[in-house]
């Protein structure tokens, strides 16, 4: 079970008709502005708590705005549902393991059209309220799959006509010259510092880079990961 919280996280969880819903908590100011934004009746009776109650069950730096939903995980998905979820391209995280990065590539996701995001299982946070708080509802809207194996993923996507692009920033060609223009995209980013390992990148049909300017090193990986996507996007 976890404990999702902050109101956009909430809502959209009471909105995905596939979350199995157990106990909503809501403070009396969190019911009335629920009630303003999706009215009831919901999927689960709400009980008005104090906000002082919150702290036995949530992180103590948690924003929880008032709202705290218990739910089950989402169903375990595979690579096929990811390459079946749409057209949008793919987005593949090679050990990229901050829940708060996740959650923003999850946003992200949702915000420039992505099918689904493919990570390693081993090397990637569990699905938390941390990460569903940063997700701000996307955890609800954009699949997310987990796999054993990311190389054999790759090949997986590539069977089924995914170009799979790894984003690297010594790449001698940036992503708007990488002749993307009526392909069906699998884009990979790997963890900030380290980037992709090796057989992942061997597993990439090409590498293209941000052109960022040079007094940067480089993006947070999340940053990139929107950036990349919005290009995507425009081509």
């Amino acid at each position: 079970m976890i404990w999702l919280h902050g109101l956009h996280s909430v809502i959209a969880a009471l909105e995905n008709p596939a979350r199995r819903l157990r106990r909503l908590l809501l403070t009396q100011e969190a019911h009335k502005d629920l009630s303003a934004r999706l009215p009831a009746p919901w999927r689960v009776q709400p009980e008005v708590a104090e906000r002082a109650h919150f702290a036995a069950f949530l992180p103590e730096d948690s924003v929880h705005q008032g709202a705290a939903l218990l739910v089950e995980p989402l169903e375990q998905l595979d690579i096929h549902d990811a390459i079946d979820a749409g057209s949008g391209p793919i987005l593949v995280l090679d050990q990229v393991t901050d829940p708060r990065n996740v959650g923003a590539m999850l946003r992200s996701a949702a915000a420039f059209g992505a099918s689904a995001v493919v990570m390693q299982d081993r090397h990637a946070p569990p699905e938390t309220g941390t990460l569903a708080r940063a997700a701000s509802g996307a955890l609800e809207l954009v699949p997310m799959i987990r796999v054993v194996n990311l190389a054999r993923a790759l090949e997986e996507l590539k069977k089924n006509g995914l170009w799979v692009a790894g984003l690297d920033g010594t790449a001698p060609t940036t992503l708007a010259q990488a002749g993307l223009a009526g392909r069906r995209v699998a884009l990979v980013l790997g963890a900030e510092g380290e980037g992709m390992r090796r057989l992942t990148r061997e597993n990439c049909d090409e590498l293209a880079r941000l052109p960022i300017n040079e007094r940067m090193e480089s993006l947070n990986v999340s940053a990139a990961a929107a950036v990349a996507l919005y290009e995507l996007g425009r081509l």
